[in-house]
């Protein structure tokens, strides 16, 4: 248990931070919790912390505290709204890493304009939860080779990065694919998240890029979304990946809000 008293402002109680566990920090007052940090290990290995304190100066001594015992780089997570919160961040000396903005995406056809959509000749589309297990993982591989070998998953949110011991597709109903020639060639994941679901990845091979896969695949979920009785869903796109960002701005979509990734070297 690693503890640090850090001098009060006149007249007020000892701020005592206190490292309770691996990954816990408590700041109290008086014997009284006022404030905590919290550190979440990612599956790509990166960590990202986290801080609960409704004060100012709590907030920094337990930012103080928890850089002081973790090694560098740490990263966090913030609503871009919260200048509060995102302020206290960069006092502790975090910078702006990226960017992704959150769209309400419509899904009735006749405002995103995917009715007519089909996919390419040659290409089908496998409809959510039924895509073969097997062609479904070798397609999500060779996505992530792709990126690896070229911007990186540490590029990529912390959701779509690999698993422990190699899992990637925890949940392979959650997916409609893109198929052609006996193999698939793009994905798209849909989260089903109660009212609002989110699409959480859409991708297609190198070599099957600029040919409107993407788009018919987000035609069909949207499609069936609105079938579903949902009106609405949501994703969030990278602003750096101006493709995407110009894809759901093209079908309707608009922006909704915006998080932050910062990190502290």
């Amino acid at each position: 248990m690693n503890t640090h008293q850090l001098p009060a402002d006149a007249g007020e109680h000892p701020l005592v931070v206190t490292r309770v566990e691996e990954r816990a920090w408590h700041a109290l007052a008086d014997d009284q919790v006022v404030g905590r940090g919290d550190v979440a290990l990612r599956p790509d290995g990166r960590t990202f912390l986290s801080i609960d304190a409704w004060d100012e100066a709590v907030f920094d001594r337990i930012a103080h505290t928890m850089l002081a015992d973790l090694p560098t780089p740490l990263y966090t997570v913030v609503d871009e709204a919260d200048r509060g919160l995102t302020a206290g961040w960069e006092r502790a000396g975090f910078t702006v890493r990226r960017r992704e903005w959150e769209y309400l995406v419509p899904t009735d056809p006749r405002i995103t304009g995917l009715a007519a959509v089909r996919a390419p000749s040659g290409v089908s589309v496998v409809p959510l939860g039924e895509a073969a297990e097997d062609l479904l993982r070798a397609v999500d591989r060779a996505v992530r080779e792709e990126v690896e070998a070229t911007v990186g998953w540490r590029s990529m949110p912390a959701e779509v990065v690999p698993r422990p011991h190699g899992t990637t597709v925890l949940y392979p109903s959650r997916y409609a694919v893109a198929a052609e020639s006996g193999r698939y060639v793009g994905l798209v994941r849909v989260a089903p998240i109660t009212r609002q679901p989110r699409i959480g990845l859409i991708a297609v091979l190198a070599d099957r890029q600029r040919r409107g896969i993407a788009r018919a695949l987000l035609a069909h979920v949207l499609g069936s979304l609105h079938h579903a009785g949902i009106d609405t869903a949501s994703a969030e796109v990278n602003e750096a990946n101006r493709a995407a960002m110009a894809l759901f701005e093209g079908i309707g979509s608009r922006r909704a809000g915006s998080n932050l990734e910062l990190v502290h070297h």
